[in-house]
């Protein structure tokens, strides 16, 4: 996709991300409003934060997985629709359970937008260039996150709009977000097998709820060390032990186990698990803060909390840019873990009279170091997988980050309550005996106090216990974001690949299998039931990983084991000037299309595989950048030492030009084959006339270019063994003769015209419809002579030049006439 698609494409994207983010950030400076009007206490205001993640995250694998099964534009679109519904329900609650309820539906709506948005842009943009876009994703999530609080307060603040507005706002963005994807989103969507893991599905959601609500409860309702605890916890991890189970068997996992083998892809679910709980509890109680504490309005609430958005958006767009730029990515989550961590404990030290250019400043070093962790976590992971485990792998991520978020709010609002008991009890003392059974009026209904009806003294003395409480929340917050750093620290750092998913995909495609497989040893062949299918290679760390092609063969085994055990075969895998390829997948598969063996090239080139006995096999090697190559290798009784060579893979880049203007020629199309007339590329041309080919074997091949109103042009290009060959083809503009044929009565059609080059070749003939009309184009400059016949022929000269000849009129009539 060229840059002007993929925007095109993002504005859709990127109005759906920021209604899901406006209808949580637009509420939270309006819930302490919002819960006063239902009647509802501080566990009603966690709980309405707390559904909506408790939807997303149990429904956050689900989407990822349908992701990769079907139409990724079809999931968006009835995410979005999920969306409405939930805000429309949201803005009509009468009481606080039913705010709840529609809570629970617009969080499986964001948990949809929110991961799918991900998922696609990593299917539209290569991890090398995904940095540059998802800067407009920081942007997007620090506008909305800036203007929601900030416009739910004015709305708060107006007694003609009112709360409920807060909810109906967003409701337009997501319905524009809707029209723009249905134009411009255009996805190639592999024809995959749908069979979805419901019962996986079932155990997770199951797990994540009753974990949930255990610590929502606990300390509340419960002791934390109580019979509900053990009760809860045991139940959560049958179930989770269930559920593990069911992802053993299931044909399409929901969260495929496989995929926690990459460490890198296991570390970012527990880093993200980690920043999931600092980000969201870190957020989630900067509006009470602000409003209890500080007595600001809603208004001003969303106003004080800019400095960590700014901060965020700063850190997720400048580290985007220089991501693409460098393709370094783990000194950002390195940085963002310290810097996030730093902000938390400063804001620990906060009190209700803290200076507010000091909170600021902390409240920006946290924004900072979320927006360096938070979609580079993500893009760590996408560069991992294979196409087809991207919704997989992405919504592991964005689910332990969703999943440490709910706990985190849960579990702090109910610590935050008892802390801010804590502190009031402590200085009730300081209150006068007349004033101290009102403030225990205030304190003791559970309900949130209004600040503005207490006397001076209470009001003072309540903001006191709420500073002092909701600083101590940040600072319990800033362990766990000390263990986010810890383990970004032992993440392992690899290049971001190049190409985008629909680009790796075609790299497995049928056609490169089949044609691999043909030029194996007849011996080797494969069936063709063996090849339905394209197959990914091993990746880093055994996970499955796409090549730059991969060729399925097998061998047909000779003879059987002498010994009965297996026998190594051992190697190294070298390109040009025999420097080792490590990564590159060696793989030995059977003629029952079975695989026998698999290893991944160490930093060597050296790699190993062990065959089940004696025979011959076909070994295969492919690795990003190279062309996959297919061996016969003959094992006996004995190890075997065989050494594999692969040949590069090169680029072509060009532009296409007018050859009498130089201006570029746009949506030219562009074929690549090889000397064979194989088809190996296509591509139309961009807005300046350029075009480019990624993964080109070296050799001989032939470019043809064809646009609207020139001469098709060919001509063969020598792709170099390394590096990137650059062409330019001038395109002749063609030009075109055209007129009618006429008869003494008006048009004659079914004439017959003949058109001759100086030369005496005939270059083209056509046949006059009913309005007599005949017409030649592609024509190159130079004398003509033109034929026409049906009456007595009549032949007439012409010279063509330019843009041609129109209104080339022949009169035909018969002697005497």
């Amino acid at each position: 996709m060229t840059h002007r698609q993929i925007m095109e494409a993002l504005s859709g994207l990127l109005l759906g991300m920021f209604a899901a983010i406006l209808s949580s950030t637009i509420v939270s400076n309006a819930l302490p409003e919002i819960i006063k009007d239902l009647g509802g206490g501080q566990s009603a205001y966690t709980w309405v934060v707390t559904a909506a993640l408790l939807s997303m995250t149990a429904s956050t694998p689900l989407w990822g997985k349908l992701a990769d099964l079907v139409s990724k534009k079809a999931l968006v679109q009835i995410a979005l629709v999920i969306y409405i519904v939930g805000s429309v329900v949201a803005g009509l609650s009468r009481n606080s359970g039913m705010l709840i309820g529609a809570r629970v539906i617009q969080g499986l709506g964001a948990g949809g937008l929110t991961a799918l948005a991900q998922i696609i842009m990593a299917a539209m943009i290569s991890p090398r260039e995904r940095g540059r876009y998802s800067g407009y994703l920081g942007a997007t999530f620090a506008v909305a996150t800036v203007g929601g609080p900030l416009v739910g307060g004015v709305i708060t603040d107006t007694d003609w709009l009112g709360w409920r507005w807060c909810l109906y706002v967003g409701v337009p963005f997501a319905l524009i977000a809707l029209l723009v994807l249905q134009k411009t989103l255009h996805l190639p969507e592999a024809g995959r097998r749908v069979k979805v893991d419901w019962a996986g599905a079932f155990f997770i959601t199951a797990a994540v709820s009753l974990l949930l609500i255990w610590v929502t409860f606990a300390d509340d309702k419960y002791a934390w060390l109580s019979w509900q605890t053990y009760a809860m916890v045991g139940g959560a991890l049958a179930l989770t032990l269930v559920f593990l189970f069911v992802e053993t068997k299931a044909t399409e996992p929901i969260i495929p186990l496989y995929l926690f083998k990459n460490r890198t892809i296991t570390l970012a679910s527990v880093a993200s698990l980690f920043v999931g709980v600092a980000m969201f509890a870190g957020t989630v109680f900067f509006s009470q803060y602000f409003q209890l504490a500080r007595d600001k309005s809603p208004t001003m609430s969303g106003v004080m909390t800019i400095p960590m958005i700014a901060g965020l958006f700063v850190s997720s767009t400048v580290s985007g840019q220089i991501i693409t730029k460098t393709g370094k990515w783990k000194a950002w989550l390195v940085a963002g873990g310290l810097l996030l961590t730093a902000g938390l404990g400063l804001l620990g030290t906060m009190r209700y009279d803290t200076d507010y250019w000091k909170i600021a400043l902390y409240m920006a070093v946290m924004g900072l170091g979320i927006g360096m962790m938070m979609q580079n976590l993500v893009l760590s992971t996408q560069n991992q997988v294979a196409p087809h485990e991207l919704g997989a792998a992405s919504s592991v991520v964005t689910f332990f980050r969703s999943l440490g978020g709910a706990m985190g709010v849960a579990a702090l609002g109910s610590v935050m309550s008892t802390r801010i008991s804590h502190y009031a009890t402590d200085t009730i003392g300081s209150l006068s005996p007349q004033e101290q059974p009102a403030a225990g009026k205030a304190t003791g209904t559970g309900e949130l106090p209004d600040m503005d009806a207490l006397p001076t003294h209470i009001r003072t003395w309540l903001e006191s216990a709420y500073g002092h409480g909701i600083a101590d929340i940040f600072l319990y917050v800033a362990p766990v974001a000390l263990l986010a750093f810890l383990v970004t620290l032992f993440i392992k750092e690899a290049p971001l690949r190049t190409s985008g998913a629909p680009a790796q995909a075609a790299k497995v495609s049928q056609e490169t299998v089949t044609e691999a497989v043909a030029e194996a040893p007849a011996a080797a062949r494969v069936p063709s039931w063996a090849v339905t299918s394209p197959e990914t290679e091993a990746g880093p760390e055994g996970i499955q990983k796409p090549a730059a092609a991969v060729a399925v063969a097998t061998a047909e085994s000779s003879g059987s084991s002498g010994s009965g055990g297996r026998i190594p075969v051992r190697g190294f895998v070298r390109g040009a000037e025999s420097a080792p390829v490590p990564q590159a997948a060696v793989t030995l598969i059977s003629l029952a299309g079975r695989q026998l063996g698999r290893s991944v090239a160490q930093a060597d080139g050296g790699y190993g595989v062990d065959a089940p006995g004696a025979g011959s096999y076909v070994l295969i090697a492919s690795a990003d950048g190279f062309q996959p190559q297919a061996s016969t290798v003959v094992v006996h009784d004995e190890p075997v030492a065989y050494d594999i060579l692969l040949s590069g893979t090169s680029g072509l880049t060009g532009v296409v030009r007018a050859a009498q203007s130089a201006l570029p020629v746009k949506d030219a199309m562009v074929i690549v084959t090889d000397v064979r007339g194989d088809l190996l590329a296509t591509a139309a041309t961009g807005e300046q006339g350029e075009f480019g080919f990624a993964e080109l074997v070296p050799g001989t091949v032939t470019v043809a270019v064809n646009a609207t109103g020139y001469r098709p042009r060919a001509l063969p290009v020598e792709i170099g063994g390394s590096g990137v060959t650059r062409v330019e083809v001038d395109l002749e503009s063609g030009a075109q003769v055209q007129g009618a044929v006429r008869a003494p009565n008006g048009p004659l059609a079914d004439a017959r015209v003949t058109l001759v080059d100086a030369a005496g070749n005939v270059v083209g003939t056509s046949t006059t419809g009913a309005d007599g009309a005949y017409a030649f184009t592609d024509l190159d400059g130079g004398e003509y002579t033109v034929i026409a016949t049906g009456y007595p022929p009549v032949a007439t000269a012409l010279t063509v030049d330019g843009r041609g000849v129109d209104d080339h009129d022949i009169e035909l009539a018969h002697p005497g006439e």
